[in-house]
């Protein structure tokens, strides 16, 4: 696999960097320690800028290439997950409760491998902005980075990511044009009733029956109000009530994840979902509150960034072991706002088997760390080549 030598030459290097992030995850906007470490390699590196406190602990450092051009971005996400490491490595978190269970350890490794790179060869025109993002978990530290104002402070013009993908074959890149991965909503609802005896259910307003009718209702919002070739997702994941099988409760709630590629379908799913509760709250004589949570859009590539970056991994890991037009995913990523605000991609590096992202015993290849790094270098040397 031609992964640049000089990158290769990092690998044990990249490895201990990784290994340290995985030792000590940090989580959502708190990435103080994890941006600091980053800072202190890209200081070594001999980066032109560093400028900290980013949304919050995001970080954007410069690297300057030859001559005038314009500036292409490459992001990694920081955050860890609240999730307590079965794995058992020599170098699992030594923080109870928390680990870096999506892989975001190996993405920061990725760029820093490339910066390095990019340092020591500045072997393109422009600049290059590395953009060390937290609280893309939860919080939406990719929202916050773009409000305020990073992409116009920095004249970042196009932008770039990767996200580790474990059961994938090893070095095997994919990506589509288009929506990759769906936006995600997260509605709440609590629904209050009158509880009493079990015996007397005719002297109470019963939230039991009430969320039953609601949540079988909401699964008929996708296949009788979506156009069956419009992808969507809504899956009741929490129904909370009751204390005693001889009690009425007083109060029952459930909470729905909620996705879809397209915003006239987003926007159609949350207006039914409304529908449904409302009337069904009026049907059954109970109060339902909903609190609805506009999530992540849907992370939308730009088909010539894809097509590009596509290019780009094919010299990397071989024509073989990449395909433009993978299958979309219903998960949801908060680069998704990046590629709102400038025209960019987001790929999937296969990292051969393993558990899975947010699983106890997931951990990073780190034999795939080289191999981002050398997309993210050569993606830099192919977008603003020396004149």
């Amino acid at each position: 696999m031609p992964v640049l030598n000089r990158i290769a030459a990092y690998a044990g290097e990249m490895k201990g960097w990784r290994q340290h992030l995985h030792r000590n995850p940090e989580l959502g906007f708190d990435c103080h320690a994890t941006a600091a470490f980053i800072a202190d390699r890209l200081r070594e590196m001999g980066v032109d800028e560093i400028h900290q406190g980013i949304a919050k602990t995001g970080l954007v450092a410069i690297i300057k290439g030859q001559g005038d051009g314009p500036t292409i971005g490459l992001r990694a996400d920081m955050d860890a997950l609240p999730i307590h490491e079965i794995t058992g490595a020599e170098h699992a978190s030594t923080i109870p409760g928390k680990m870096h269970a999506c892989g975001h350890d190996g993405h920061v490794t990725m760029l820093l491998g490339a910066a390095k790179y990019l340092c020591e060869t500045r072997r393109f025109s422009g600049r290059v902005a590395l953009l060390f993002q937290p609280a893309e978990e939860d919080g939406g530290g990719g929202q916050v980075m773009v409000q305020e104002g990073a992409m116009e402070r920095f004249g970042i013009g196009t932008v770039y990511g990767i996200h580790n993908a474990p059961n994938v074959p090893f070095g095997h890149f994919h990506t589509t044009t288009g929506a990759l991965m769906a936006s995600v909503d997260t509605a709440t609802v609590n629904i209050t009733g009158k509880g009493g005896h079990g015996a007397t259910p005719h002297e109470c307003i019963d939230p039991v029956v009430a969320v039953v009718g609601m949540v079988q209702a909401i699964q008929t919002i996708i296949p009788r109000n979506v156009y069956a070739l419009d992808e969507a997702v809504i899956s009741v994941t929490q129904i909370h009530t009751g204390t005693a099988s001889n009690i009425v409760p007083e109060t029952a709630m459930f909470q729905a994840t909620i996705r879809a590629f397209d915003p006239q379908v987003r926007a159609l799913l949350k207006r039914r979902f409304y529908e449904i509760v409302e009337g069904h709250a009026s049907a059954y004589n109970v109060r339902a509150d909903i609190h609805y949570d506009w999530g992540y859009p849907a992370t939308v590539n730009h088909e010539a960034e894809a097509r590009f970056a596509a290019d780009v991994a094919a010299e990397v890991a071989g024509a073989d072991a990449v395909d433009v037009d993978a299958n979309r995913e219903m998960g949801s990523e908060d680069f998704s706002y990046m590629l709102e605000a400038r025209p960019g991609a987001y790929l999937f590096l296969g990292t051969g088997p393993g558990a899975g992202l947010h699983h106890p015993a997931y951990d990073f290849n780190d034999e795939a760390a080289p191999i981002g790094a050398s997309f993210f270098a050569r993606l830099v040397e192919r977008a603003q080549p020396l004149a």
